[in-house]
């Protein structure tokens, strides 16, 4: 735990995932939170279908989704969002000629029903 899902217009080439997900990773384990580093699991999903409101000038969006344990309290959440927003801004320059929305939801995961096993090292 924590699960952090990345999802990306396919109109933003330019955006380096594996760099985005590894600051995302550190600013989840600089926030104290977490068990071990090993917890985190990030992904991005290039999303190659997608509109943004209804104009026709460009648009795109990066959206971070963080489902973490239940338990957390709304001022630690609240700065997980802010903190993990930021990397987001930090990862431009962004294009010029496109719109972007960087966005981060937080979700809680029911903690009496989440199951995990770790195999191997």
């Amino acid at each position: 735990m924590p699960h952090l899902h990345l999802e990306y217009t396919a109109n933003l080439p330019e955006l380096d995932t594996d760099k985005a997900l590894l600051r995302l990773n550190h600013t989840l384990v600089a926030s104290g939170q977490f068990g071990a580093e090993f917890d985190i699991k990030s992904r991005a999903v290039k999303v190659e279908s997608f509109r943004v409101g209804t104009a026709m000038n460009p648009r795109g969006f990066v959206a971070v989704r963080l489902a973490l344990l239940s338990g957390r309290s709304p001022q630690i959440k609240k700065q997980l969002s802010e903190n993990l927003l930021a990397v987001l801004q930090e990862l431009g320059p962004w294009p010029a000629d496109i719109q972007v929305q960087l966005s981060v939801e937080l979700l809680d995961i029911d903690r009496e029903s989440y199951s995990k096993v770790a195999i191997g090292q």
